[in-house]
Formats: C-alpha cells, structure tokens, sequence
C-alpha cells in the first residue's frame, strides 16, 4: 500500500455547520447576556471577558479614524513627520487590525458593532478550519465535525484554566474560551490550522507540481501569521519543525521529493521574517521589559498541555508497539508532531535562554495544538479497534459531542458572571464617551501631536474610553502597552491622576502596604506584580516600597504648572454619585458647571491664569520647590 496516495476527501459540511453553530452559541452568549440585563437602556457596548479587549479595541478605533500604524490611542501621540513613533506590540502585529478595520472603516461601523459581530464570525471561520483540517486527516465527517468542537470546547481545561481551575480550589488567570479573544488571537487562529491542513497536502501529494503550490499557499499563510501573533508563527515553525523530523526519519527515501516544497515554504518564510526582524528592531525601548522577556535556560515540563502531549504520546507508542497503528503513517507522524508541540514551544528557552511569557503559548494555542494531537490519536485508535456499527459510533460521537458542549457552556455561564458586573459598568459609561466623542468635532486643535486629554475618576470607564472617543487620556492600565509612553512617564501619569483625586500620601502608602494590585501594576509595572507572565519574577522588596512612597511625597510637594500643563488636561469624567473633592485639580484647573450624563459628571477644564496662580500662592501657600526626579 502507497501511503502517499491518500483518497482527496468529498467533504461533507452539513456537520460542521452544526458543530459552528454549537461554538457560535457559546460565542455570543457574553453579548446576549448583557442584552438581557440591560434591556432596552442598552447603550451599545459589546461585552467582554478578557481586560485585554480594551486595548486591542482601542488600536483597532486608531485605524478605522484612518490614524497611522504606530498610534498610541491612550496618550494620542500619533507617528509623524518630526515626530516618529516607535513600534509596538500593535503595530508590529498589525493584520488582524487592518484586517478588520478596513471594512468597518468602508461600513462605517462602531468599534462596539465590530467586536461584536467578530464574536459568531471568528467561532465559524475557528470551527470551519478545524473541521477542515480533520476531514483531510480521518477522512470522516462525524469525527472531524465533533473533533473541531472538543477542541474549541476544551480549549481552557487543557490549558489548566477557566472553570475547572475554578473547580478545583484553584485561581483562573483566565476564563471562557482563549481562542475567541479579540482581536487575538480571534481574527488569525483559522490561519494557524489552515497553515496545518496546507503542509499535510503539501507533504502527502504524489503530484510535485500539486505539492510546490500548497508550499506557496502555505508560505503565504504563514506570513500572515507572523504579522498576526508572535506565539502563532512561532509555534508554527517549531511543529513544521518536529514533523519534518519526524518525516526524514520515518520516510528517508521521500526526502528528496520534499526538497522543492520545502525549499520554497523556507524561502517564503524568510522573506516574512525580514520585514518584521526590521520592524522589531525598531520597537520601543520599553517594550522588552513592558513584555516581560526573561532570561532563562531552566526547564518547563509541568504544564498542562505539555503533560496531556506527553500522555497521548505515550499512547500513541504504546499503539505502535502493539502493531495497531503503524508509526510511517503520514496521520501518526502528524499526531506524534501536534502532541509534542508544547513540548518544544515551553522548553526553547533551554537553548535560547530567552523566555516571553509562555503563559500565552498555554492559554491561545498549545493547548489546541495538543487536542488537535489527542483528536487525531484517538481517531487512529478507534479506526483500529473499530468493530462496531455506524450506529454505535454514531451513539458514542454524539456522547462526546454532549460532553464537550456541556464543557464549553459551563466555561461560558462561569465566566459571564464573572464579568457581567463590569461589563454593566462599561455599558453606563457608554453615554459619556459617546459625548466625548460629539465634543471632539467641536474641540479646538490641540498641540501638534497631542489630542485633548480626558482625566477620568473611574479606571473601568477610561480603558474603554480611547475604543469609542477620539480623545487621549491622563492614565489608564493599559496605557504603558502602547509605544508612546516610557515607564517613568507611565508612572508619573498615575502620580498625577492620584494627585488630581486627591489621594494623599498616607493613602498611597496604605495602598503599597497593603500590596494593592491596581497600584503595583502602575508603579512596579506588569513584569513585577503578575506571577503568571514572567518565569523567574523579582519580587518587589520592602526597600522598593519605601522609596516610592518616598517618590510620591515628593511628587506632591513639587508639584507645579509645568507638571499640570504636563499633559493638558481637556476634560473630567467621574461618577455622579463618587465624585471625589477635586481640590488639588481645582487648584490648577477651572472646571465649568459639568453636564450629567447617564451615572457620570462630565466637565470641560481650562488651566487657570499664571497670575491667578501667583495670587494663591501668595494668598494661602509658599512657593512650590523644583520638580521632583521619580525613581
């Protein structure tokens, strides 16, 4: 028998609408919920149920306003003649923004409507690719169909997260399902299967010619991924890796007809990979740290998806061993190559001693990769063992489809409670930011480079507020993400929104004693506060507290009109009924009578005169000293 000569599959997608229409139900069932407890005082907003949306719907806001690739929405500052930007985590992975952007830019649709309708969308095209890539490789319509909804649906127990974390005593550092994050990795994971599916017709076709062109196809769609997610190319050239190998080893005589494809799949590689070496090099100077790249060369074998790879590795072998899988099948080598993926992915730094928080490798596609692996030994397990009638089968794929939905749905409701209080929030705040959004075709041009700034007293409010209005803000906690801040302006941003809301000292340092997690994110940045992102995480030291309470005393005791001018402050936003007493911004600013809408205040800011500054100063407190240096 010719294992190269594998039947072209009649695909059959009756199943895979179904299974698509299972995971568009767990897709869209955040937003439904939100519809129900609003109801008609529904304001638009689209529910989330990762933080992380906020900043991406922020860049994505930036290029449908036809704003340049390296933008920072949060600070406003924008690239331009003069004033060049470095790049970013955004604008270097930059297609799935463009790709969404543009048409909603031609649409004219909102960021809420975008990142809505991009929930059922990315479900399908997830759902679709899957299927795909199953059909190609069992050849069989049933289990490709509930193939492709185990992985989706499973996804987060594999990964070691969501509810079954939650079950199990455990502290989710995430929930729902990874792969429908937007817009990463929603927007590019079909690519990574289809990338898949590319090389497995690619490597199992008799017709050279046939071969050359999946290479092409695949090369193409592999560009896509390294300007889409770095954990996605990269995990892709680790497993086209391990199962060339495994290939050459299985197949010595095949290899020389692999050379062209290959060749050419490497050629294409490469010139992906140049552009975006280039464009890495000119990243901001923040970004590595920002990022949280560790140097490590320790080992990481007790993940999740890498202990599940090994397990059905192992059966795998154990298969081989007993003659009821043969091990030169192109189908056992492309499992044998998925379900050690997590392997290579969580233990390169061994060789590379560079680790970049591998926590998204577990979370956004190692943990598909493996079920893809566990999918694939189990279809050539049962097909070996397969005695029984269509019927029977039929019986048990559906148990197993019952199963894993029943999974899915519960990760779903879990996290919908978890958010729904945030994401009612989010949906009063709607109002105020639409109005900003009016006054920012009336606000007089600002300082070149610069967008009229918006100092808000509620941090939920503000990260949403660059994804709806055009206008910048003071500080918010994905602020320091984007190129446009370095990481001591980042955190005397957040000195100066604490001095605005009147937070004193002794608050601030109750906050630092008490190891507040909104504060250390600012102060000692992501890299040192969230275990979860670094290998090797320098904890914050008692010293290191002391000295920024120690930075934030002077800070307000140095504060002067060059720090409140410092950025310009345009306008206020703070809850109706939490407004905080605003002395020490009423001392800088003038505010008008405010405008309430919905739950907040909103008022328009001007500086006060220079002379009336003197007069208070003169009248009520002695002059302010030289600025400050934060440490």
């Amino acid at each position: 028998m010719n294992l190269f000569k594998i039947k072209r599959p009649v695909l059959r997608w009756k199943l895979a609408v179904f299974a698509a229409l299972a995971v568009t139900v767990l897709a869209i069932d955040p937003q439904v919920d939100l519809w129900r407890m609003r109801g008609h005082e529904w304001n638009g907003a689209y529910a989330y149920t990762d933080t992380d949306e906020v900043a991406y719907a922020a860049y994505f806001k930036a290029l449908s306003m036809s704003r340049p690739r390296r933008n920072d929405p949060y600070t406003g500052r924008d690239d331009q003649p003069g004033a060049p930007q470095p790049e970013s985590l955004f604008s270097i992975q930059f297609l799935p923004a463009y790709i969404i952007a543009l048409p909603a830019r031609v649409l004219g649709l909102s960021t809420s409507t975008t990142f809505i309708l991009l929930m059922p969308i990315a479900a399908i095209a997830a759902t679709f690719a899957l299927f795909w890539l199953f059909e190609i490789l069992i050849e069989d319509d049933r289990k490709s169909a509930v193939g492709a909804l185990a992985v989706l649906c499973l996804g987060t127990l594999v990964a070691g997260h969501g509810a079954g974390r939650m079950v199990f005593g455990g502290g989710a550092a995430y929930i729902y399902l990874p792969f429908l994050r937007r817009y990463l990795p929603a927007v590019s994971f079909p690519f990574y299967f289809i990338y898949c599916a590319l090389i497995w017709r690619m490597m199992t076709q008799d017709d050279r010619r046939a071969a050359i062109k999946n290479a092409v196809v695949a090369g193409l769609f592999f560009a896509t991924l390294v300007y889409s997610y770095f954990y996605f190319w990269t995990a892709a050239i680790a497993w086209t890796a391990l199962l060339v190998a495994f290939w050459i080893v299985a197949h010595p005589s095949k290899w020389k007809s692999l050379t062209a494809p290959l060749g050419i799949l490497s050629a294409l590689a490469a010139a992906a990979l140049a552009p975006y070496f280039l464009l890495l090099s000119r990243r901001a100077v923040t970004m590595d740290t920002v990022q949280a790249l560790s140097l490590s060369h320790a080992p990481d074998l007790m993940r999740l998806p890498t202990l599940v790879g090994i397990a059905t590795f192992v059966a795998l072998s154990t298969a081989v061993w007993h003659g009821r899988v043969k091990w030169r099948e192109p189908r056992a080598l492309f499992a044998a190559s998925f379900t050690l993926l997590p392997v290579v992915v969580f233990n390169q730094q061994i060789i590379t001693g560079r680790s970049l928080q591998p926590i998204h490798y577990e979370q956004f596609i190692a943990n598909y990769v493996v079920l893809v692996g566990v999918v694939l030994t189990a279809a050539l397990l049962f097909n070996s063992r397969e005695q029984g009638s269509r019927r029977a089968s039929n019986i048990i794929l559906t148990f197993i489809a019952t199963v894993c939905f029943g999974w899915g749905l519960f990760e779903t409701v879990a996290s919908v409670k978890v958010f729904r209080d945030f994401n009612v929030l989010r949906d009063q705040a709607m109002p105020v930011m639409k109005r900003l959004a009016e006054l920012s075709r009336e606000q007089a041009a600002q300082p070149e480079g610069e967008r009229g700034v918006v100092l808000s007293t509620d941090l939920k409010q503000v990260e949403d507020s660059p994804s709806v209005a055009p206008q910048a803000v003071l500080w918010a906690r994905h602020m320091h993400v984007f190129s446009g801040v370095t990481l001591e302006e980042n955190k005397q941003r957040f000195f100066e929104y604490l001095y605005y809301t009147d937070v004193d000292e002794e608050d601030f340092n109750a906050a630092l004693e008490e190891r507040d997690f909104e504060y250390f994110l600012a102060v000692f940045g992501w890299e040192r506060t969230n275990p979860n992102l670094a290998v090797n995480l320098r904890p914050i030291t008692d010293e290191e507290i002391r000295t920024e309470e120690r930075n934030y005393a002077n800070f307000i005791e140095t504060f002067d009109r060059e720090r409140a001018s410092s950025p310009l402050l345009s306008f206020i936003i703070t809850p109706t009924d939490d407004e905080p007493d605003f002395d020490n911004l009423d001392e800088w600013y003038e505010r008008d009578a405010g405008e309430h809408i919905g739950n907040f205040t909103l008022y328009r800011v001007h500086l006060r005169p220079e002379e009336e500054e003197r007069e208070e100063e003169d009248d009520d407190e002695p002059a302010a000293q030289p600025p400050g240096q934060i440490h």
